[in-house]
């Protein structure tokens, strides 16, 4: 019979960790825990001596992650969530609360259009959608208890860039918070906190971590209302695994050498798009940085092209519901992105099945554009 002190050692047993171990990359602190050596070292927990206790609230994983993206912000502080959802939510949450309104922009991402116009009312947020193309428009829905203007620095899917100058100079006059989900243009392109924004949100699941295999959140901005943020991440259960967040930030370590080469591949697409007859119109914005356009590019098809067939004949690009990878995919924002938007505010936006987004990868320009350009074609 096995010695019983075998079912000891095998729980029990772990490396030497008093050896000087110098790793290259951060470890993955994969635990929900962390342990003490006895209640003097538990205390100094509370005490604010040592860091860490349980994963919920605090793992060095999310937060390198959420520093290392503050830094590419260059805001004072960041904080980490299980998805952009999770991170955009505790961002309203440590400016606004029940009773307050927020003035949004109405062209934003389909599921943040959902979150300002169904949940944040039914907890007592009040929410006004409108557009932010023109500042008379915003000032007109300003109340005496709006305390934000939220919008995206490049929109979704129609890609507008917003005019963060106009947005300082009504949040100055009628003391407002601004909060931008900088997701599109990413810190490599733009960085809002510089043009006024309190609080800038991603979708560290695109850009940031770049290869589709990891979902993730960020917010950066004050560090004040980022720890309201971080304390509302703790209290729903809404943070970062330790394992998604070392995927992700690893992914960070290429931002600069993908957008540079997705964002020439886009300008080359959309000048592509823009010569073929068959495309209505395309979407892509200008001079957005010094840097380039950034890297996705919407184009409205001719309503004569059969659309399940253009879908059909994209060979290796595929249809994804998502964007941002190193890939080359297509999207349907009026059956995935915006799919919860009611029938008028589709036809209102001009979201319908011809508009197609187009997630610009690392690949050939050229490949890229010949792709679409034959799926096109074999679709009139």
């Amino acid at each position: 019979m096995r010695d019983s002190s075998f079912f000891t050692k095998v729980v029990h047993h772990k490396a030497d960790q008093t050896a000087a171990v110098h790793s290259k990359a951060t470890p993955i602190y994969q635990t929900s825990a962390f342990t003490f050596k006895d209640l003097d070292d538990l205390e100094k927990y509370y005490e604010g001596e040592t860091s860490y206790l349980y994963s919920r609230e605090r793992n060095p994983n999310p937060e390198e992650l959420a520093e290392g993206v503050a830094a590419l912000e260059e805001g004072s502080a960041g904080v980490a969530a299980a998805s952009g959802m999770a991170a955009i939510f505790a961002g309203i949450l440590s400016v606004v609360k029940p009773g307050d309104h927020i003035v949004a922009a109405e062209d934003v991402y389909g599921g943040t259009h959902n979150l300002l116009s169904h949940e944040l009312p039914s907890l007592g947020i009040e929410v006004t959608l409108t557009s932010f193309r023109d500042q008379e428009s915003i000032k007109g829905e300003i109340r005496p208890n709006t305390k934000l203007l939220y919008s995206e620095s490049v929109t979704n899917p129609f890609l507008r860039v917003e005019d963060m100058t106009v947005l300082q100079e009504i949040a100055e006059k009628n003391d407002l918070k601004i909060m931008i989900d900088n997701t599109f243009a990413t810190p490599y392109l733009l960085r809002p906190l510089k043009q006024g924004a309190d609080l800038v949100v991603h979708s560290a699941t695109k850009y940031l971590g770049g290869h589709s295999d990891a979902t993730a959140g960020v917010l950066t901005g004050e560090r004040e209302l980022v720890e309201k943020a971080r304390q509302k991440i703790v209290s729903l259960g809404s943070n970062l695994s330790p394992f998604e967040a070392w995927l992700t930030y690893r992914g960070t370590k290429t931002l600069g050498i993908r957008m540079e080469k997705q964002s020439r591949n886009a300008q080359a697409l959309a000048d592509a798009m823009q010569r073929n007859a068959d495309v209505e119109k395309v979407y892509y914005p200008e001079n957005v940085s010094a840097e380039g356009n950034g890297a996705i590019v919407t184009i409205a098809l001719n309503k004569s092209i059969e659309m399940n067939t253009f879908y059909r004949t994209l060979g290796w690009i595929k249809i994804v519901p998502s964007l941002a990878g190193v890939e080359t995919t297509v999207s349907v924002p009026s059956r995935t992105s915006h799919r919860a938007l009611s029938a008028k505010d589709k036809e209102r936006f001009g979201i319908d099945d011809h508009v197609v987004r187009v997630s610009v990868g690392i690949e050939s320009s050229d490949d890229i554009s010949a792709q679409l350009e034959q799926a096109i074609e074999a679709s009139k």
